[in-house]
């Protein structure tokens, strides 16, 4: 039997493998065109497949080398994975509400000041003068970017205070 020499490089490989295909796969429900005339599924699936051979190439190189006595995986961190995701979650609940659990939007400026310090405690070390600087940062940068550059429409601060 053939052993990975480097678990991490398997499973992340793996991991890419399956992603590029089902994104490959997906785009294919999409007219493709060809380079010419590419249409709107040409550019999923060229990155899909893309990211499948990078998959199976890392996955490859995973048999052939890395330490002498394996490169292991290490335990799973559950509370930062639990964190960041629990963050974007919450970010998008705030952004806009969920009427159905009567949550009312309370715009861009409390949702990325939300997601700044939830994904901040998933850290080693919380300093909130560094995250509370941070998420100031993020939401004038986001402003910037999204409402005066972009003019997306979507709610800058809460639906009770500006009606």
């Amino acid at each position: 039997m053939v052993q990975s020499r480097s678990q991490k490089d398997f499973y992340a490989g793996l991991l890419f493998t399956v992603v590029g295909g089902a994104f490959a796969v997906g785009a294919k429900t999409y007219p493709v065109g060809d380079a010419a005339h590419m249409g709107p599924g040409y550019f999923p699936l060229m990155l899909g497949v893309i990211l499948a051979l990078m998959g199976v190439t890392v996955t490859v190189k995973s048999f052939l080398g890395g330490p002498p006595g394996g490169d292991l995986i290490g335990a799973w961190a559950y509370k930062p994975l639990f964190l960041v995701l629990a963050a974007n979650v919450v970010f998008g609940a705030l952004l806009v509400g969920v009427p159905a659990l009567g949550i009312p939007g309370f715009g861009l400026v409390v949702a990325i000041f939300a997601l700044v310090t939830i994904a901040s405690l998933a850290g080693e070390k919380f300093i909130l003068k560094e995250v509370l600087v941070l998420a100031a940062i993020l939401s004038v940068g986001s402003y910037v970017a999204f409402i005066y550059m972009l003019a997306l429409q979507f709610p800058v601060w809460p639906s009770f205070i500006t009606g």
